[in-house]
């Protein structure tokens, strides 16, 4: 489903992006199809930012003793 949103600009700017060959309306609509999905993304890792804060850190030197003990149970 679509909807329609129209955009007032000063003429010059229409006649310019006109001569020069411009779709303005796939250029508006890409646009926004843009702009949408950044703040979708933003929303995101805002809520994985929530999540994260109640994750506990890792004790100290801990990567270095699992990766060591990794290795030698090869």
């Amino acid at each position: 489903m679509s909807t329609v949103v129209s955009v007032r600009i000063r003429r010059e700017v229409k006649e310019v992006l006109e001569r020069a060959g411009i779709d303005i309306a796939a250029e508006v609509r890409r646009f926004l199809e843009e702009l949408a999905w950044r703040v979708m993304i933003r929303e995101h890792v805002k809520k994985w930012d929530r999540i994260l804060e109640r994750v506990k850190p890792s004790p100290k030197g801990f990567a270095e003793r699992s990766v060591r003990e990794d290795r030698e149970a090869r």
